[in-house]
């Protein structure tokens, strides 16, 4: 059941490809019904499989003389990371109701692209993880090209040229692995349960971690991230941030750190103070976290804020990665979740809600325009969205957040200090942009747009409220979602990690 959400996205791309130029609203609504329905597809495969444990959807051959096969597999942390994939794919296409300009192309792009997530977030033989992954560079660039705004292909460029190195560094790894294995099979299951030699794994382990670390927002090979969201219409701003900077995070976890768990031991010497790449990636990870709340706070750009504000917080998943414990992990894991629901509400209020209407992202031209008052839903939930990327108790930000500080404070306590200033200047830089954006207050008469401002419409109150709903189930009942991500963290697959000192 589940493989149908990789098939529906498919079919219903190319339905769109197919649809006569005319039918605009047709393709919104068949977009819309092809999301909706693999979003149920997904949260009936999380039901369905409580347990957390891995189970296999198909395994065929596929190119046997190379042993690779068409395997999709999910555990626990896939159903989660396919729940999310599914959340953020609806608000997307609600997000983006008003695109006008080729829509039928659009809305396939756009379901093309998260068919290959679905597909990446699947399969359990990689080569097929790579070939899904790749698959995701073709359709993001067109929508930043063809459909973004400020400088975009400079930034659909950009993107893709970091995302080609990255993908270079992990074929390396794959090849490798695969070959060093004895060349039977690609199959994660059997190259995790393959003993490759320290030597090995001490170069090997870097080489993919920082692969697809960079497609994570990894400092310092972020820089992609801020322009690409900057310059992609909403909807591929949502998506970027949402999910598609997640299957960074993700192969790291599920593919460097399981098929390579002895290149995060010690070195046997230190170097600058590092004794380990795992040291080094911690510290990576906590400098992006400062570095990108820090840059935040100055930008006078509103999508630029939040386009840093990713990067301060996918640096809390690797940061998470790296603690090597169960709460740390489980938390980086969840912190997936809550800054692609987070981030997705956040670029839906700043793209659509506001620069759409106002044709500006400068905090000191909106300031003046009292857009509290224009447009108060905007403002209501740019407020909710801000206070969870906060951390306030009871939205995903906080259980995320509390969980990765207390796997950090376990493994790396020196550290705390500097996460503890991100957060700060996270709550610093949100503040900052909330009031400048929608609460300036000037003692003069607000200065009215030249235009009058279209009302808020229903699609994006929907799209809104979905995601506030998300991130409060999240921050309430985390619980949900810890109950299938530890089984899966505490499958055989992950013996090696353990074994390392988990």
């Amino acid at each position: 059941m589940l493989a149908w959400t990789i098939y529906l996205s498919f079919l219903g791309a190319l339905a769109l490809f197919l649809l006569p130029s005319r039918s605009a609203t047709l393709a919104r609504l068949l977009a819309l019904f092809v999301s909706i329905a693999t979003f149920v597809l997904a949260l009936l495969g999380f039901l369905q499989h409580r347990s957390g444990e891995m189970f296999t959807i198909v395994s065929v051959p596929w190119i046997r003389s190379l042993g690779i096969n068409y395997s999709l597999k999910a555990d626990g942390i896939s159903l989660t990371l396919l729940l999310l994939t599914g959340v953020i794919g609806i608000c997307g296409i609600l997000f983006s109701w008003n695109i006008d300009v080729r829509v039928k192309e659009f809305f396939a792009f756009y379901l093309l692209l998260i068919g290959a997530v679905y597909g990446v977030f699947l399969s359990f033989d990689l080569f097929l993880l790579f070939v899904f992954y790749e698959i995701v560079v073709i359709p993001k660039y067109f929508l930043i090209a063809i459909w973004g705004s400020t400088r975009r292909e400079y930034g659909a460029m950009k993107l893709v040229i970091y995302s080609f190195v990255g993908s270079a560094m992990v074929l390396v790894g794959l090849i490798a692995a695969y070959v060093l294995s004895g060349s039977k099979s690609l199959s994660l299951d059997y190259l995790a349960g393959y003993h490759f030699s320290p030597t090995v794994q001490m170069w090997a382990f870097p080489l993919v971690f920082t692969g697809f670390g960079i497609l994570a927002g990894l400092w310092p090979f972020h820089t992609w991230a801020p322009t690409g969201h900057v310059a992609a219409p909403t909807a591929a701003s949502m998506l970027l941030a949402g999910v598609v900077m997640k299957l960074g995070a993700y192969g790291c976890l599920r593919v460097a750190m399981t098929l390579f768990p002895l290149g995060l031991g010690p070195w046997g010497f230190h170097i600058l103070g590092f004794g380990s790449w795992r040291d080094v990636f911690a510290v990576l990870a906590v400098i992006g976290i400062v570095y990108g709340a820090l840059v935040a706070l100055v930008q006078k750009d509103f999508k630029f804020v939040i386009g840093y504000s990713s990067i301060s917080h996918m640096g809390f998943i690797l940061l998470g990665l790296m603690t090597l414990n169960q709460i740390g992990l489980s938390g980086a894991v969840i912190q997936m979740v809550s800054h692609g629901i987070l981030a997705g509400l956040l670029f839906g209020v700043v793209g659509r809600m506001v620069y759409s209407r106002t044709h500006t992202r400068d905090l000191a031209a909106l300031g003046p325009m009292h857009l509290n008052k224009i447009i108060p839903f905007a403002a209501f939930t740019f407020v909710i969205a801000g206070m969870a990327s906060m951390g306030l108790p009871g939205f995903s930000g906080f259980a995320a957040e509390l969980m990765i500080g207390i796997g950090v404070w376990r493994s790396y306590p020196t550290l705390i200090f500097f996460v503890g200033i991100g957060l700060v200047a996270g709550v610093a830089y949100i503040w900052r942009a909330m009031q400048q954006a929608f609460f300036a207050g000037s003692p003069g008469p607000a200065t009215p747009p030249e235009h009058p401002l279209p009302p808020i419409t229903l699609p994006e109150r929907l799209a809104a409220i979905l995601l506030m709903v998300s991130s409060v189930i999240v921050g309430i009942f985390p619980q949900l979602f810890l109950h299938v991500i530890h089984p899966a963290l505490n499958s055989p697959m992950f013996d090696g990690l353990r074994k390392g000192g988990w």
